[in-house]
C-alpha cells in the first residue's frame, strides 16, 4: 500500500490536518464551542464558492472567509457559547449565500473545473497532490505552533474567564486569535475531507479524550493522537475496500473512537460505584471511638 504515491500524499497531508484538527479540536470542545466550529466549516464552504464564481482560486475564499468570520465571532461573543440562536441566524444566512455563489458557478464558471463544488464539500485525500500535501503540511505545523503558544492562557480563559481576565489575560483577544485558528484549520481540512466532514475530525477525537481523562495536557496529545489513528484508519480501510470513500471511513473511524472512549468511561464509573468496593458493616454493636 505505502508503494503508490497517491497513498504516500494522502498519509502526508492526513497527518498534517489529524494533529491540527485534534489540537483545535480539543480546546473547542472544552470552550463548548462546538456549533462555532461547525459554523465556521460552512463559511469555508461558502467562501471558496465565492472565489469559484468570480475566478479566483477556492483556497483564497476557503481561508479568507474562515479566518474573517473566525476573528469576527471571537471579538463579538467572547468564548461565543452564550447564543447558540445568533450562530444559528448567521449559519442558515451563511448557507444561503453559499448556495447563490452555488448557482453563479455552476452556471457561469463550472466548465473549467465542474468537480469543484463536490470537493470543497466531501474533499478528496486521494486525489491531491504531493505539492498539495507539503501545503497542508506547512500551514499546520505552523497553526500547531500558534496554538502550543497561545495553549496556556487559552487554557486559563477557557476554565474561568472572570478570574483569567483579572489576572491580566486578555480573553477577548485569545479567543479571537484562536477561532481565527479553528477558521484556518476548517479552511485547510476542507479541502482534505470536505467542509461537511470537518466538524467530525474536530469534535469526535477531542470529544473521545475529554471522555477519558480530565488532565488538560494529557488531554491535549490524546486528542491529536486519536485524530491521527482516526485519519490512517480510514486510510487503510478506504484502500482495502475502494468501495467506500475516504472521507466516510475517516468520519467512521472518528465516531468509533467516542463510541469505545463512552464505553470505557462507562465501565470506569461502575467500577468505581460498584458496592462490593465499599467496605462493609460487620453485623453487632458498633465500636466507640478511642477518647
Amino acid at each position: 500500500m505505502l508503494s503508490h504515491p497517491f497513498i504516500q500524499t494522502a498519509l502526508i497531508a492526513g497527518t498534517s490536518i489529524a494533529l491540527l484538527a485534534g489540537c483545535a479540536g480539543y480546546f473547542v470542545v472544552m470552550r463548548g464551542q462546538v456549533f462555532a466550529g461547525d459554523a465556521l466549516s460552512h463559511v469555508a464552504y461558502t467562501g471558496a464558492l465565492a472565489a469559484l464564481a468570480v475566478g479566483l482560486d477556492l483556497r483564497f475564499g476557503l481561508f479568507v472567509a474562515a479566518v474573517g468570520f473566525g476573528i469576527v465571532l471571537g471579538l463579538l461573543g467572547g468564548r461565543v457559547n452564550a447564543d447558540d440562536v445568533i450562530i444559528g441566524t448567521t449559519l442558515a444566512w451563511v448557507l444561503g449565500v453559499g448556495v447563490f455563489f452555488l448557482a453563479l458557478f455552476t452556471t457561469n464558471a463550472a466548465n473549467s473545473n465542474s468537480n469543484a463544488n463536490v470537493t470543497v464539500l466531501f474533499g478528496s485525500i486521494f486525489g491531491i497532490s504531493s505539492a498539495a500535501a507539503a501545503t497542508a503540511a506547512g500551514i499546520a505545523a505552523g497553526l500547531v505552533v500558534v496554538l502550543l503558544v497561545i495553549a496556556r492562557p487559552l487554557l486559563f480563559a477557557s476554565i474561568d474567564p472572570a478570574v483569567a481576565a483579572a489576572s491580566g489575560v486578555p480573553v477577548r483577544l485569545v479567543g479571537a486569535l484562536f477561532l481565527a485558528v479553528v477558521g484556518a484549520a476548517a479552511a485547510e481540512t476542507s479541502q482534505i475531507v470536505g467542509a461537511l466532514l470537518v466538524f467530525g475530525l474536530l469534535a469526535a477525537p477531542a470529544a473521545a479524550a475529554g471522555r477519558l481523562t480530565n488532565r488538560p495536557w494529557y488531554g491535549l496529545a490524546l486528542s491529536a493522537a486519536l485524530a491521527l489513528a482516526a485519519t490512517w484508519a480510514g486510510i487503510v480501510l478506504a484502500y482495502a475496500a475502494p468501495t467506500f470513500p475516504p472521507s466516510f471511513t475517516i468520519m467512521a473511524s472518528a465516531a468509533a473512537e467516542y463510541v469505545i472512549a463512552v464505553v470505557i468511561a462507562r465501565r470506569r464509573a461502575t467500577g468505581r460505584a460498584r458496592p462490593d468496593a465499599v467496605p462493609r458493616r460487620t453485623s453487632g454493636p458498633v465500636p466507640a471511638p478511642p477518647r
